[in-house]
């Protein structure tokens, strides 16, 4: 097979604690809930070179099961809302990517934009926005609802919204800002254009009142994998947090998604799939699996039952702990894909609920690996070069030391076989991803018409 001539891209998925469930637990585990404890792990992840940073988010309480909640460290409590958090870190920072996750289902189109441009800016253009959906019930509560959102119906207004933004996005051509002192003019109208969207969800005229950045407008991230959401990642997606397992998943997945952008005409070089990993590395195989039994002695059953609750949009809590996973459970309204992959897990490897949720309680339904740096590096760079994946997300168990671990013993093995960089290649979060400065679509039509 002939070798890849591009490079693996990483981004450092920070989760306060780390990414296993009973991470805060764990007596490395940093509390995390400051901005020195995200000022430290930005900083080592840009030392790195890693690509991006990147939040996760959710607007609810989960007040369900108090007693069994009181006890997780991921209840629906964040630190800090992640465009704000990821401002701050704008000014500290110089070259790695700043990904934030904000909901289409109870967002407004013209403030996200203004929030996202607004950071790119600050950043020189090193913003991203992961689009989502919301399946929490708790969340819609905040917003005026009565009950979750029907899955379609939030994936029929994130097509719209997106729309919307991308559109608020190029309001304003680069060079529309002429600020001609002698001549007291500022701009040129020509160079600035009104959306007048009207639609079913939204009715939005224009123009955003924020010019565009360096890298002309935020790199769109999304992590749906229904349907739906692989459709909307192809018309408009340039990077995908995906989740799946094995390599034959990867590769089917990212074949499937790369090979819908040609009727929206793109190219695959457009879109970048950037599986999550959950990596738990030792200097020998025994202590990397003494590390992650240390962090599996430290689940509490009603705990992993509600994660497991949560992933598959089941409730599993009359069922058996050790008894079977039942393989066709009941249509859920949250994620449809998450379901689909835990339920194949289960499938695949034979699993009780026990096993079940201890099988997920690090990775979340994301991909684990537990081993070497060597090891790592042989399972990240088959997936690389046998196309499941242009890079990873790293989710690390624990946090700071998981992720220092990563970076001290697994990124020198990838950049010795010439997988990683050494130096950033540009400035902006598309330059070093690889993605093209996108542009301006009004000023294209205005061409093409002069044409």
């Amino acid at each position: 097979m002939t070798r890849r001539k591009d490079q693996i891209k990483l981004g450092a998925f920070l989760l306060f604690t780390g990414h296993h469930v009973a991470a805060w637990r764990h007596p490395q585990a940093s509390i995390g809930t400051e901005f020195e404890n995200y000022l430290e792990l930005a900083k080592l992840a840009e030392a790195a070179k890693f690509d991006t940073i990147f939040f996760a988010d959710g607007v609810a309480a989960r007040l369900k099961n108090l007693d069994a909640a009181s006890r997780k460290a991921h209840s629906g409590v964040y630190p800090f809302e992640p465009i704000t958090l990821l401002s701050a870190l704008s000014a500290v920072t110089r070259n790695i990517g700043l990904i934030a996750t904000a909901s289409t289902s109870f967002s407004d189109p013209f403030n996200l934009a203004r929030q996202f441009a607004s950071l790119d800016r600050l950043s020189g253009g090193r913003a991203g926005w992961n689009l989502v959906t919301s399946s929490d019930p708790e969340a819609a509560y905040n917003f005026g609802h009565d009950g979750q959102i029907l899955h379609g119906d939030r994936y029929d207004r994130a097509e719209e919204f997106a729309d919307v933004v991308l559109g608020l996005w190029d309001s304003w051509e680069d060079d529309a800002f002429v600020r001609d002192r002698e001549t007291g003019r500022y701009f040129d109208p020509k160079k600035m254009h009104r959306l007048d969207h009207s639609g079913r969800h939204f009715k939005v005229r224009g123009p955003l009142n924020i010019p565009r950045s360096p890298q002309g407008r935020p790199v769109l991230v999304q992590a749906g994998a229904s349907e739906p959401g692989k459709e909307l990642a192809a018309r408009t997606a340039e990077a995908i947090f995906a989740a799946q397992i094995t390599l034959d998943e990867a590769k089917a997945f990212y074949a499937d998604v790369k090979g819908r952008l040609g009727k929206y005409g793109r190219s695959p070089d457009e879109l970048k799939i950037l599986p999550g990993i959950f990596p738990v590395v030792g200097k020998t195989e025994a202590e990397a699996q003494e590390k992650f039994e240390a962090l599996q002695q430290l689940i509490q059953p009603e705990v992993g039952l509600n994660l497991l609750s949560q992933l598959a949009g089941v409730d599993f809590s009359s069922y058996p702990l050790d008894g079977p996973v039942p393989l066709d459970p009941p249509a859920t309204n949250a994620g449809k894909s998450r379901q689909e992959l835990v339920v194949e897990l289960a499938r695949r490897e034979d699993l009780t609920i026990r096993q079940l949720y201890l099988r997920i309680a690090g990775a979340r339904g994301h991909w684990q690996v537990v081993g070497t740096p060597s090891q790592i590096a042989d399972v990240m760079e088959e997936r690389f070069e046998n196309y499941g994946a242009d890079g990873f997300n790293i989710m690390s168990p624990i946090m700071p030391g998981g992720l220092a671990d990563f970076i001290e013993l697994v990124v020198p093995e990838l950049r010795r076989r010439g997988l990683f960089r050494h130096e950033y290649e540009g400035s902006t979060l598309r330059e070093n991803l690889g993605l093209k400065r996108p542009d301006n679509r009004f000023s294209q039509t205005a061409a093409v018409a002069a044409e």
